[in-house]
């Protein structure tokens, strides 16, 4: 394995171990901007070779830091660890040509799909999550925003006479909605005034005829619950999925509702878990707003993706049929658990709080290993887990489930790619009992024996505050969100021919 863009200062651990371009024009409305293809000569890097090429991508800058990641339909929902739509872009434009098919087998936002077919790409994606499925599917279809807004305008205006004149009747909806654990869990996230207009929005969202349409409504309406800090929940830090519960809740009129005999305290801790609840109609006509203007940036004419339920390790594709894959995997022993923040939005949706529990078990990572079909792996991988196993037995075979799991994920990555192609992996590494789990080395060494040439890394440097800490929170080192390494690993395998 080589690193191709290390830092000054970085220390290597042991290693034996004519073509269609897009840009953005700013319209003649400064806020909007517009996607347009145009003609562009080759450039140098397509008089390289293939693998020279690769090269030349991940030794540049992979940063991103000063760029603008929320054009298009980019900022649609929030989603945890996401990497900026340049990334895949760069290696779509590098490497490939319009027309092209790039694969994203866990696609998660649809970062990469979305990036493709601005770029005049095919697209595929696979996710099991049905929300990252949901958030795909919107910010790949572009829609009539006029209508859209009439519509949403129009369910705004029903749900509010709702929640003004039907009280009751929405009380005893709520009443009789879930199952047992659902309502335990939505009586515990969300009050109830805040659960009376969520279902007057609800309600009024489901009865939208055109699928689409409905399918953009639900997106703003699930955005208005998973955010950054604040929401509409009792929840905080839903988009980095590590969620506290407030200490002290005060209603939209300013009553306090929860937490009474330590709301006048001066903790730190109990101030920051202090909070004013929000009201969902006015967050969603927020919302709402926010994605009808970038919707205006979706051009019409753009490809239609196929997005598909599926598991990465076990992929409904042909041999030799893909052009580029770009992916991020989610890391080990669930460290970013993605239904503990997606479920808060999709019980809306009626899931079962049980059957989102059964799709968590299904995620790369997960930790029950129970009956669980380990791979033999390769020397370097195999020492890790050792050192694992000697702190922690039942953590170092959650660390031998991900990578057997992710031996799985390469091997199908391997198979469907043309031969003389290249799969792009986005990894980091994470603290397991204290040990660093050295995920670029082992997923290195894994797709080299499954048939990939040595693999090259390019490094990326995470501004953590921003991607992967909990808001307004101190530096916890024994917090194992909080002991994510401050890089990301670019990998790429090539296929060779």
């Amino acid at each position: 394995m080589e690193r191709i863009n290390e830092p000054m200062g970085y220390r290597k651990r042991n290693d034996d171990l004519s073509t269609s371009a897009t840009e953005i024009d700013q319209a003649s409305d400064p806020s909007l901007y517009q996607l347009q293809l145009l003609d562009a000569r080759p450039s140098r890097r397509r008089e390289l070779p293939y693998q020279d090429a690769l090269a030349e991508l991940l030794g540049e800058d992979l940063d991103f830091r000063s760029a603008d990641t929320s054009y298009a339909s980019h900022d649609f929902h929030s989603f945890p660890a996401k990497f900026p739509p340049q990334l895949p872009e760069k290696f779509i434009l590098g490497l490939t040509e319009p027309g092209d098919l790039i694969l994203d087998p866990m696609m998660g936002s649809g970062t990469t799909v979305l990036e493709a077919i601005l770029r005049e790409r095919r697209a595929i994606g696979f996710d099991i999550d049905p929300l990252a499925r949901l958030i795909t599917t919107v910010k790949t279809t572009p829609l009539e925003p006029e209508n859209v807004h009439r519509i949403g305008q129009d369910i705004l205006e029903r749900a509010t006479k709702d929640v003004q004149n039907c009280a009751r009747r929405l009380e005893k909806a709520l009443s009789g909605r879930w199952d047992k654990s659902t309502r335990k869990f939505v009586d515990y996230w969300f009050a109830r005034e805040t659960q009376i207009e969520l279902l007057a929005l609800a309600c009024q969202i489901t009865k939208v005829e055109d699928n689409a349409i409905r399918a953009f409504l639900e997106l703003a309406f699930s955005a208005c619950i998973i955010t950054k800090s604040g929401g509409v929940s009792l929840a905080f830090d839903l988009a980095h999925t590590r969620p506290h519960r407030a200490k002290v809740v005060y209603s939209q009129k300013g009553e306090l509702l929860l937490g009474n005999d330590i709301a006048d305290s001066d903790n730190p801790r109990i101030q920051f878990l202090t909070k004013k609840l929000r009201s969902p109609l006015h967050e969603f006509r927020k919302r709402l707003q926010q994605n009808l203007t970038s919707l205006h940036e979706l051009r019409p004419d753009l490809s239609v993706p196929e997005l598909r339920e599926g598991n990465a390790q076990s992929l409904p594709l042909a041999d030799n049929a893909v052009d580029l894959i770009v992916t991020s995997p989610p890391y080990a022993a669930n460290a970013i658990d993605y239904m503990r923040a997606h479920k808060f939005s999709l019980v809306w949706f009626d899931y079962p709080i049980d059957d989102l529990s059964e799709v968590r078990s299904g995620y790369i990572g997960g930790e029950s290993t129970n009956g669980f079909n380990f791979e033999d792996l390769p020397a370097h991988t195999r020492s890790i887990i050792a050192e694992v196993e000697q702190m922690d037995t039942k953590k170092g075979r959650v660390l031998h489930r991900y990578y057997s799991e992710m031996t799985r994920v390469l091997q199908e990555m391997h198979r469907v790619l043309k031969p003389g192609k290249a799969a792009v992996i986005v990894v980091a590494s994470s603290i397991m009992r204290g040990i660093d789990t050295e995920t670029d080395k082992c997923l290195a060494e894994i797709g080299q024996r499954t048939g990939f040439a040595k693999p090259l890394v390019g490094v990326r440097h995470l501004d953590r505050n921003k991607r992967m800490m909990p808001a307004g929170m101190k530096i916890n080192r024994q917090s194992q969100i909080q002991q994510r390494m401050h890089e990301e690993y670019v990998i790429g395998f090539y296929k060779e021919g």
